[in-house]
């Protein structure tokens, strides 16, 4: 499909996020830019929604600095054509099912593949209602990204079936948001997933510290920071890239050491 499955061939990836828009056009390129220079190897870009499901407080408060900025749906797709500028990183997107639906799920698939995104990230999309943009998303070699979490338990065979660039795991229940625990089945969550699909599998919600990172990596192929990324940003406002790049290093490292 496209480009992801090779990130995980020969390391465990690190997987930053940020919310398009937050807090303009300009600072989310310069953002994206300094993340993938720090050694990111795919970045997972948020499509700001209204009613975001599955994002604590961190996350929605840069969806709602975006609305604010006036961030639209085109708008995302040019902050990805001035990324393509100045890298090729792996980007995906995180976008709730009613944005594609509403934007017509062929054109926005198409321009997902004309500007280089290689995969959707769609939290409320039932495995059942899949089927209704696989269609668009194999049409433009695109990855749909499904999420799995501790208690998905029968159905993980069905919930990852069409899994094609990596498997995105819920760390623990709940919203996003940093967290000092993470559910204790992990492990075994993980174990039975490789039974079922080859497809990498990447952790995410909550996790912040090198340390948490380290410890994930060392049962799962990758690991998906985003609260904290988006609260260090909104903090460091116009010297984010540093402080984010900085942080990124860090948490590359100790992806690193775990593969060893």
């Amino acid at each position: 499909m496209t480009n992801l499955r090779d990130v995980f061939k020969n390391h465990k990836a690190f997987i930053p996020f940020v919310t398009a828009g937050d807090p303009s056009a300009a600072a989310t390129v310069a953002n994206v830019v300094a993340l993938a220079e720090a050694g990111a190897d795919i970045v997972e870009l948020g499509v700001p929604f209204s009613d975001p499901i599955a994002d604590g407080p961190v996350i929605q408060a840069a969806g709602l600095r975006a609305f604010a900025g006036g961030i639209t749906v085109n708008g995302v797709f040019d902050i990805v054509a001035e990324i393509r500028k100045q890298t090729q990183v792996p980007l995906v997107f995180l976008t709730y099912a009613n944005i594609p639906f509403k934007y017509g799920y062929d054109a926005f698939c198409a321009w997902c593949a004309a500007l280089g995104v290689s995969g959707l990230v769609i939290p409320d999309l039932p495995a059942e209602e899949a089927p209704e943009i696989l269609p668009f998303t194999a049409k433009h070699g695109l990855d749909l990204i499904p999420l799995v979490s501790p208690t998905s338990g029968p159905r993980l065979a069905k919930l990852v079936a069409t899994a094609t660039g990596f498997v995105y795991i819920v760390s623990a229940l709940g919203v996003t948001g940093t967290r000092t625990s993470f559910a204790q089945n992990l492990a075994d969550l993980i174990g039975q997933l490789r039974t079922v699909t080859d497809a990498p599998l990447c952790v995410g919600f909550g996790i912040h510290t090198p340390e948490q990172a380290q410890a994930m990596a060392q049962v799962a192929d990758g690991v998906i920071v985003g609260s904290a990324i988006v609260e260090q940003a909104a903090a460091a406002g116009k010297d984010a890239p540093q402080v984010i790049g900085a942080y990124t290093r860090e948490m590359v490292a100790a992806i690193r050491a775990a593969a060893k």
